[in-house]
């Protein structure tokens, strides 16, 4: 009896290393960089979505995010992400054969949960951003936009690094924008003093004036001068009177 509790102490022991090693396993926690080195999207994803749409003889109420940011490959996977958790739901609520529906479309997009998103340790599960806001749709356009994320993924999905999508963001809210200023605040604002080159132009448009007067009173007065001095062509110039001929003439 003691060899036999001796025995399966150490079988214990030789097990813990083992699950472990399990629990630590990156494929079980997840890709820290969020990168797939293997396509995880399959090449008949549509047929399976295709087929839950066309077994839905209701179109379910569900939600989508109205507000996440507008990034060319985030926003597909950060979709995608909330898609699966609504598979997740939905599958806990439905009949046995829409449940095996449900699975096979999840198991399509189940590859988003092997990223290491930030985890709740409360709810063991990736907490939404607070700031998300939602709005109701028809389970049938979330089926229809999942197949399109897929499509927008695929040629991309080992080719990039997803690490910076590890957290949904979301758009701005409007209400926390700093509001756009009128006219008639501009006006009351104070005016920057102007610059020296504005002055200098300044100085010169009301020196330009001056400028332009001076060389042409001078000009016209050389004009002048000139005219006085010069005979008219075919006319001689009048003598010139000497003070001789002035004694001469007086009596």
């Amino acid at each position: 009896m003691k060899s036999d509790g001796a025995g399966a102490e150490t079988e214990r022991n030789r097990e813990t290393p083992l699950l472990l090693l399990l629990l630590l396993s990156p494929g079980l926690r997840g890709t820290q960089h969020c990168s797939f080195e293997h396509s995880p999207i399959s090449s008949n994803f549509a047929v399976t979505i295709r087929k839950l749409s066309d077994y839905l003889l209701l179109d379910y109420p569900v939600t989508v995010a109205s507000n996440l940011q507008e990034e060319e490959l985030c926003g597909a996977l950060w979709r995608l992400v909330l898609a699966q958790r609504w598979m997740e739901q939905l599958k806990t609520v439905a009949g046995s054969q829409m449940q095996g529906l449900l699975e096979a479309v999840n198991t399509e997009i189940v590859f988003v949960t092997s990223c290491t998103f930030q985890v709740s340790p409360e709810l063991g599960e990736q907490p939404l951003p607070s700031c998300l806001r939602f709005v109701q749709t028809n389970i049938s356009c979330l089926l229809q936009d999942t197949s399109q994320q897929l499509v927008a993924l695929k040629p991309w999905i080992t080719r990039r690094n997803f690490s910076p999508c590890l957290e949904l963001r979301c758009q701005p809210d409007p209400s926390t924008l700093p509001p756009p200023q009128s006219p008639g605040a501009w006006g009351a604002t104070a005016l920057p003093a102007p610059q020296p080159p504005l002055l200098l132009l300044l100085l010169l448009l009301l020196l330009l004036p001056v400028a332009l007067v001076l060389p042409a009173a001078a000009c016209c007065l050389r004009w002048r001068r000139t005219r006085q001095r010069m005979p008219c062509p075919g006319e001689q110039a009048p003598p010139t009177s000497s003070h001789q001929d002035v004694l001469l003439v007086e009596p």
